[in-house]
């Protein structure tokens, strides 16, 4: 009996200052939570996917009404402290081109010719924060050549290219 009391107060003051510390965290539920305002249609920031690194605008291209507007992000110290071979984070935000407003349903997939000539196969571009992203490995100092292929909403097949040099 008193081996079980033992184990109970014993359970009960190491669980205690768990409780302290998730109280101390203050998440006071949804009514602390503060409201973002809205982003409007067209404003193509792309603030939450910075890893830290110096972000590059690619530029802006239009293809069959879609605007696609282009940013490469050098993530090789963070990606390097993982442990990836991955230096640079390309993300791509499609709007329509008459209204502005974004277009973040479809997929999108990223071709890539190195400084040498070689293009690589397709790779899927992930969709997230209303914008397509892949990681990509440019080791080789050059320009590089980005094809960016897309079935967006419409179900139209559209291709968009952007040119980056490595110095």
């Amino acid at each position: 009996m008193k081996t079980k009391i033992a184990a109970i107060l014993a359970t009960l003051l190491l669980a205690l200052p768990l409780g302290a510390l998730a109280a101390s965290q203050e998440h006071g539920g949804h009514g602390t939570m503060k409201a973002k305002p809205a982003t409007p249609p067209g404003d193509m920031k792309m603030d939450g996917m910075n890893m830290g690194g110096e972000m590059t605008m690619l530029g802006e291209t239009t293809v069959d009404g879609v605007k696609a507007m282009a940013h490469l992000n050098d993530v090789g110290a963070a990606m390097a402290r993982m442990g990836m071979q991955e230096n640079y984070h390309l993300m791509v935000m499609f709007s329509d081109g008459a209204t502005g407003a974004a277009i973040a349903e479809g997929t999108a997939a990223l071709k890539v010719t190195d400084p040498a000539g070689r293009e690589t196969g397709p790779m899927e571009m992930m969709a997230m924060a209303g914008q397509f992203g892949v990681d990509l490995a440019l080791t080789e100092k050059g320009g590089y050549r980005f094809v960016v292929g897309t079935r967006l909403a419409d179900g139209k097949t559209r291709q968009f290219q952007f040119q980056y040099t490595v110095q």
